[in-house]
């Protein structure tokens, strides 16, 4: 396959990107750092810097998005909000005229999502049908997936991925959680009882392939592993894995205090199953958050 690829230097997709080329699809990647790319091989992989790069006779098999700013990497103040939502509307309204103007039209679409999409929904299990909590991580997924369905207009095939708590080496939020675990200073965040849905790199990336090479699927997808964890047994499972003591917890009203609205992400979260996949024959790899953790660690 030929195809255009947004987000492709980032933590999930320069995974998928080794993935894709390992599979022999020739790929053309928007980014702004394009120097990345000047020792790749010219017939595998291009960079581009801007859309307008490409021309109307195009063509592509397929679209995978995933380009966005981090969600948690600042408190959120309402130009940091304008900043995530922007960073993920623009270049999808970019795509969506890239497709409507090509002579040649994808067949499907990628599209990136969180499980955020749903709020805060205490201990109920939500699939793919839950209806949300409407909070601004529901407003931010809703929407950018609203506007990644217009593809459908041009009979293109989207998938969505609602994507949890992603756990690999080398990035992550996994990443932040190591030093202070080695050294013996984990511990609960809150009162330790809400959610964590989470997913090796290895699967979600997959699960993407999963989706870009099975014709059948539509519509939304949750990328999570089967099994998700209470806080409390993720800091467990952390600290035996580590061979460390977990016992410092991180109060709620000191995370409050720090963070702003964006602690919600921390003390709040979704006990997510990846229903659709499961019931459209999917294997995960990772059901047991431990051997997660120790395939990586």
């Amino acid at each position: 396959m030929r195809i255009l690829f947004t987000g492709g230097t980032g933590f999930i997709g320069t995974e998928l990107q080794h993935k894709l080329l390992a599979d022999k699809h020739q790929l053309v990647v928007l980014t702004r750092k394009t120097e990345q790319f000047a020792n790749h091989p010219a017939e595998a992989i291009a960079a581009i810097s801007s859309l307008d790069e490409l021309a109307n006779n195009e063509q592509f098999d397929a679209i995978i998005n995933l380009a966005g700013e981090a969600i948690a990497s600042q408190r959120w103040s309402p130009k940091r909000k304008e900043i995530l939502l922007n960073s993920r509307l623009d270049t999808t309204q970019a795509l969506l005229d890239f497709i409507a103007r090509t002579e040649h039209k994808p067949e499907c679409l990628i599209n990136a999502s969180a499980v955020g999409f749903y709020g805060d929904q205490g201990d109920a299990e939500v699939d793919e049908s839950t209806v949300p909590n409407p909070d601004f991580g529901h407003q931010l997924c809703a929407s950018w997936e609203a506007l990644a369905q217009q593809a459908a207009q041009h009979s293109v095939r989207v998938c969505i991925v609602r994507i949890g708590l992603v756990v690999g080496a080398d990035g992550g939020f996994l990443q932040r959680l190591l030093f202070p675990f080695k050294l013996g200073l984990g511990g609960p965040i809150g009162n330790g009882r809400q959610w964590m849905s989470w997913v090796h790199l290895d699967d979600l990336t997959e699960l993407m392939l999963w989706l870009l090479r099975n014709q059948k699927t539509q519509g939304i997808y949750n990328g999570v592993a089967p099994r998700p964890v209470t806080n409390n047994e993720f800091t467990q499972i952390l600290a035996k894995c580590l061979h460390r003591p977990a016992f410092l917890p991180a109060p709620a009203p000191v995370l409050r205090l720090a963070l702003g609205e964006m602690a919600g992400l921390l003390l709040t979260g979704q006990r997510v199953h990846p229903r659709r996949a499961l019931d459209q024959g999917f294997q995960f790899r990772f059901s047991q958050l431990e051997d997660a953790l120790l395939d990586i660690i």
